[in-house]
């Protein structure tokens, strides 16, 4: 995947995550890291927060794949031949 076509999908994750975040008053990074260590089992039993914390995971890790191979191709080449500059006309 292309460095730019990396950035317009983890600004659509990121605009997804931002319901959940929004909904649930907490940001993803956080929800992620008390879900990963077991301190949201009690929602385990209701179904909306059952699959809306499922989805809500899934994009974050997606978004977490996505954020590394940015920073790796990011490391790997010249910022300034790295930008997409148009001329104004």
């Amino acid at each position: 995947m292309q460095i730019h076509e990396l950035i317009v999908e983890m600004k659509l994750l990121e605009r997804r995550l931002t319901l959940y975040e929004e909904k649930y008053g907490v940001l993803s990074e956080d929800f992620y890291a008390a879900l990963m260590s077991g301190k949201l089992a009690d929602y385990d039993s209701y179904d909306e927060t059952r699959t809306d914390f499922s989805r809500w995971k899934g994009i974050y890790e997606t978004w977490l794949r996505r954020k590394g191979a940015y920073a790796a191709q990011i490391k790997q080449r010249d910022l300034a031949k790295t930008l997409r500059v148009q001329p104004a006309y």
